[in-house]
């Protein structure tokens, strides 16, 4: 009869069949569950879970990505206005819209109507449209030099300069903005791997879908171990559906402002004031900094991407995602937008360009001055000081450098997907390319995070069944959302069929509560056969503490969790009080995360890579040492305590944190504090994490990555998100970043080399001889080292065995030294055909083909000197020269746009000539051909004898362990003074500077 009362009031969950392992509803469950509902009792269905569950990990829900393209698209055609849904400013959710019924939720009638007005349930960054995209590549000081140089153009009448200068800057925008797009498409295909699910009530049934896909006013199901998906009002329990006239009863009583009030008071007056029992626990970790999840009584709200950690509910979405609590503090900060170190890097070079193409028209204006050139005229000549202008600006500016750049960050960005790496800014390749520290957590990254239970230690005189049995009642029975630790722990139970016997007697479980910081346990009431048990596993020293044992066999279990403890293992004690009788120990089962099978050479490699790698883990610190031995990661591993309150500050606090290993029992604040002094020694440092209470130290890192399995949280404030498990993904993206970095690095010192030649030889040639290339063929010759350098993308590249970083007075050195030679072997060609027997020219030829051939082919070699020998170039990038070495020697050939012809040499008339129509006869090309290749030799010979000199190698290279020991140490002081506030007898206020106490330290 007991049991009969008791069982009224029972924690029922409703168990369904095994979901994890992909099976439907059958006939077999109802007929077991004894016809009541299609649903086992609790008992019963963990046994069956035990039987039938697997060990592996589930697998990805990468279906979200296609079903979240449900909405409706614009058509192409349609570039203006803002892309998806457009949601008023300020809307609020009707009142009637919050009196949906929960048995029967919304239709789909319903569903589609309130979207217009709310719009998708996510927080996206507002998406430029196709036509303002496009737009931006016209924009930027070197951009706009170009658009000045198209204006000039036109105002001299030059419409064969003024249609290539405008076909270069549409190629390069074309391409940029296609390339990107592409990689963006890769990456946003990757994004529904991680998408947020929820189960909803709509047509009278419960199913799941897409969080993005709730509507207000839609009926939600939360529970113990799922994110909340919008702003929610919980209703009632889920057990409980009929409590929800009573949930009606009470808003029809309550004014908004007294929901509001309700919302906002957490003092423990007004959570007196709360009738009933908590629905479910929250934690708002990540909202209000509290540790402890916090109870969620009816009516109460919960917010947009906090977790449930206890409890299931009934709940009624009040507003979605833009218009949540979280949402409308991220609005606040979604203008602010951080260009990074690469845009100052390559705002740095393009304006040093800018400043050096004015030195150069201001020294051929001054030349000019000299031979008397007019403004603009003669028209039909190249000889005159606004066509000069024009010349230089064309070769002066590298307009395809934020193109190549931008296209290079993106091709990369969609290599980086391949490798299950979604990267949310650009420009954090950048970064990951030259970070020297990588902090990572211990479980999942460092370990498999698949916890195996070895031999357990079992008191004297008890059963291991019992003693299991035990530790698998006072675990969750969710099976559908089990924690990794109650997951093993039940699943071990295959090892001891005795203690499934025991199982399956007649169990009722009367309450559960679960883990919580404080008391470091989980308990079960629950009662079999009338008889009345509290079952209890936690922390060793919480269960040791609360059990009545002898002092011997007391000492013994903790030299034995000691013993586990140096071993690597975590344990768990298991006590049982039964009806009447004092708290029984019934021992202690160790738990071990193996490491990875691939992370101990992961390790090794990242070392040779220049990586430190740092473990931050929450475990206890013999458990992070025995690790780390396992790792050779070194053994300097300390706990948060020496971090915080060790005793140590200022430098000596900063030299703790560089020189360790790894950090132990480290909480995210702890996290937080070591990214930040990394960063004030000089150090470029990459965070990971997965929770909600990651998130200030993936953001604080120059690299925040998520992990697999990260909360959305976490994933919003990370750069790169992983979809993959283990550090050799992490590291593996850093080989790859390195490599994209490299192909930047080697386009930049190419441009600027390119830059240099014309504009030392063209300016020195109109001030020595009073000639030029035409200006026809210029703007040809930067046309083709865009069209040749676009796929510089798509290059081999090797990845440096250090990290790598801008050395931008390197690569101005190393250009400007290119820059000098590919000008020293313009003038000799030019000086050969001052001679009587035509230099270079062997039948017939035109100075003006013959150089801008020479340019053309040493130009466009120059890219596979400066992408170094360590690989062979793509396919891609040698026929996209080879195409336009082409077309070069056709123009030099037929003698193309070479303008009028001219003797400038003493005339031979037996010798070789000048061709009347400016074409060059084949065995003149092949020698020029062969002179150029030779003159690609010589630059490559010393580019590599540049590259190895060691001052040259480490200039402009920042010292990564930089102490400032007297700021440090001065700031630790400081830390410890404090403001004191007097008042003397006479009322006077009196501010005096004084040592801040151990208690405010503490509170602290």
């Amino acid at each position: 009869m007991a049991t009969t009362q008791t069982s009224s009031s029972e924690r029922r969950i409703s168990y369904a069949v095994d979901v994890e392992n992909g099976e439907r509803h059958t006939k077999e469950t109802h007929e077991t569950s004894g016809g009541d509902g299609g649903a086992l009792d609790e008992y019963s269905a963990l046994n069956r879970y035990i039987s039938t569950a697997r060990d592996g990990r589930r697998g990805s829900t990468s279906s979200a990505g296609a079903l979240s393209e449900k909405g409706t698209k614009k058509p192409w055609w349609k570039f203006w206005g803002k892309q998806g849904d457009s949601v008023e400013e300020g809307w609020q959710c009707p009142d009637e819209w919050l009196e949906t019924d929960l048995r029967s939720g919304l239709s789909s009638s319903d569903i589609e109507p309130r979207r217009k007005k709310c719009g998708w349930n996510e927080l996206v960054t507002e998406k430029t449209n196709i036509f303002i995209q496009f737009i931006g590549y016209f924009r930027g000081p070197i951009l706009y030099v170009m658009e000045l140089a198209v204006l000039l153009a036109a105002g001299l009448r030059d419409w064969i300069d003024l249609g290539v200068i405008c076909g270069i800057l549409l190629l390069n925008a074309l391409v940029g903005w296609y390339q990107e797009k592409q990689a963006a498409d890769v990456v946003a295909s990757l994004k529904g791997d991680i998408a947020m699910r929820a189960v909803v009530v709509r047509n009278g049934q419960e199913e799941e879908i897409l969080a993005r896909e709730l509507v207000a006013g839609d009926i939600v199901i939360v529970e113990e171990g799922h994110v909340i998906p919008a702003d929610v009002r919980l209703i009632c329990d889920y057990d409980k559906p009929e409590n929800f006239e009573t949930y009606k009863e009470y808003l029809a009583t309550a004014n908004d402002d007294t929901l509001k009030e309700k919302d906002d008071d957490e003092d423990e007056d007004a959570r007196e004031a709360h009738t009933g029992v908590s629905l479910i626990a929250c934690d708002q970790s990540a909202i209000t900094g509290e540790s402890l999840a916090v109870d969620k009584y009816m009516a109460d709200t919960c917010y947009y991407t906090t977790g449930c950690k206890r409890g299931k509910a009934y709940a009624i979405v009040t507003a979605t995602a833009r218009q949540s609590f979280v949402g409308k503090t991220a609005a606040l900060v979604q203008g602010a937008q951080d260009q990074g170190h690469f845009k100052a890097v390559m705002d740095n070079i393009g304006t040093s360009l800018l400043v050096l193409v004015m030195f150069w028209i201001l020294a051929a204006w001054i030349g000019g001055f000299f031979r008397h050139l007019k403004i603009a005229t003669p028209e039909e000549s190249d000889n005159n000081l606004l066509h000069y202008t024009l010349i230089l600006l064309i070769i002066g500016v590298p307009v395809g450098l934020p193109v190549v750049t931008t296209t290079t960050l993106a091709v990369g960005a969609a290599y980086l997907a391949e490798q299950k790496a979604i990267v949310q800014k650009l420009t954090a390749i950048e970064s990951l390319a030259g970070v020297d520290v990588l902090c990572s957590d211990k479980t999942g990254t460092l370990t498999a995070n698949q916890l195996s239970i070895r031999e357990p230690y079992v008191a004297e005189g008890v059963d291991v069944n019992w003693m299991m049995a035990v530790a698998a009642i006072a675990s969750s029975h969710n099976v559908k959302n089990l924690d990794p630790i109650d997951k093993v722990t039940i699943l071990t139970l295959r090892r001891y069929p005795k203690a499934r016997e025991i199982l399956a007697r007649n169990w009722i479980t009367e309450k559960y509560t679960p883990f919580d910081p404080v008391s470091k346990r989980i308990t079960t009431i629950c009662t079999c056969d009338g008889v009345r048990y509290i079952c209890a596993k936690g922390a060793p020293k919480a269960i040791l503490n609360m059990s009545e044992c002898s002092e011997e066999e007391a000492q013994l279990y903790r030299d034995k969790a000691t013993e586990f403890a140096r071993r690597g293992f975590r344990s768990l004690g298991v006590a049982v009080q039964k009806e009447g009788e004092p708290w029984q120990l019934l021992g202690m089962y160790p738990m071990f995360d193996p490491p990875r099978e691939d992370t101990a050479h992961t390790i090794a490699e990242a070392q040779v890579l220049g990586l430190s790698v740092k473990m931050l883990t929450g475990d206890a610190i013999a458990i992070a040492k025995e690790t780390c031995k396992m790792l050779a990661l070194g053994t300097k591993v300390y706990d948060s305590e020496r971090l915080i309150h060790g005793g140590l500050a200022g430098s000596a606090q900063h030299e703790l944190v560089e020189k360790a290993d790894g950090f132990a029992e480290v909480f995210p604040e702890h996290k937080y504090q070591v990214v930040e002094m990394l960063q004030q020694r000089g150090h470029l440092t990459a965070m990971t994490g997965d929770g909600v209470n990651d998130a200030p130290s993936l953001k604080k890192a120059d690299c925040g990555i998520a992990v697999e399995g990260s909360t959305e949280a976490a994933q919003a404030a990370a750069d790169i998100v992983f979809l993959a498990p283990g550090l050799s993904t992490i590291v593996d993206a850093i080989k790859l970043a390195r490599q994209i970095f490299q192909r930047m690095k080697a386009y930049i010192q190419y441009r600027i080399a390119l830059c240099l030649h014309l504009e030392i030889y063209l300016v020195t040639s109109m001030i020595i001889i009073d000639e030029t290339i035409r200006s026809d063929l210029i703007v040809f010759i930067a046309l083709f080292a865009d069209l040749a350098t676009i796929a510089v993308a798509y290059d081999n590249a090797h990845f440096e065995a250090r990290p790598v970083e801008w050395q931008l007075p390197k690569i101005w050195v190393i250009s400007i030294v290119l820059g000098i030679l590919l000008a020293a072997a313009t003038w000799i060609i030019r000086g050969t055909l001052f001679l009587a027997n035509g230099g270079i020219i062997q039948n017939y030829g035109s100075p003006q083909e013959i150089l801008f051939l020479e340019v053309a082919l040493t130009e466009n070699w120059l890219i596979f000197v400066t992408r170094g020998g360590k690989t062979w170039p793509s396919w891609q990038l040698v026929i996209a020269i080879f195409i336009v070495d082409v077309l070069a020697t056709l123009f030099a050939v037929f003698g193309w746009l070479a303008g009028e012809w001219k003797q400038t040499h003493p005339y031979d008339p037996a010798g070789p000539t000048f061709s009347v129509n400016n074409d060059v006869d084949i065995v003149t090309v092949v020698v020029i051909w062969a002179y150029s290749i030779g003159v690609t030799v010589i630059i490559a010979v010393v580019y590599y004898i540049l590259t190895i000199i060691p001052g040259l190698d480490n200039l402009g290279r920042k010292t990564r362990s930089k102490a400032d020991t007297q700021i440090e140490n001065m700031i630790a002081h400081l830390s410890k003074l404090a403001i004191e506030h007097e008042k003397s007898a006479d009322g006077t206020s009196r501010f005096t500077l004084g040592a801040r106490t151990d208690d405010i330290e503490e509170d602290e």
